[in-house]
């Protein structure tokens, strides 16, 4: 999600984990032309892999695990040493990603909070056509 349009960029879905709805949503992105400023990932990304993914992005907020280590890319490392240099800055940054939860929140209120289809295909499309109903509103409302 754009944080000052409030549109999402990329998305991803899956029945079967949410690893795959990540690397569906990281396809989706490398197809689009933009360029990320900051990512926030969510705990189950906390990883120095997950981390590296963004090459282009300036800054990457993720909250570490207890036993992370500083073993890892560069990214990783200055991350690190952020969040433990200027805490309560850095969680001011992370936590930012509350607006894609509550963007993500809003869409369920409005458009139902299941989806009826079954099928991968349905099940993209009813997603798509969310996210696409989601960013008309957006760009209606800043626009």
């Amino acid at each position: 999600m754009d944080l000052s349009s409030r549109m999402y960029l990329a998305y991803g879905s899956s029945m079967k984990s949410e690893r795959e709805a990540f690397d569906r949503a990281m396809q989706m992105l490398s197809s689009v032309d933009v360029t990320i400023d900051t990512v926030r990932l969510d705990r189950y990304y906390s990883t120095p892999g997950y981390a590296d993914m963004f090459d282009d992005a300036t800054k990457v907020f993720v909250i570490p695990e207890s036993n992370s280590t500083l073993s890892g890319s560069w990214r990783w490392k200055e991350a690190m040493i952020e969040f433990v240099r200027n805490t309560m800055a850095y969680l001011e940054q992370y936590h930012q990603r509350s607006n894609s939860e509550s963007g993500f929140a809003a869409d369920k209120k409005m458009f139902g909070w299941s989806i009826a289809q079954r099928r991968d295909d349905r099940i993209g499309c009813a997603n798509a056509c969310t996210g696409l109903w989601h960013n008309l509103f957006n760009y209606s409302s800043t626009g």
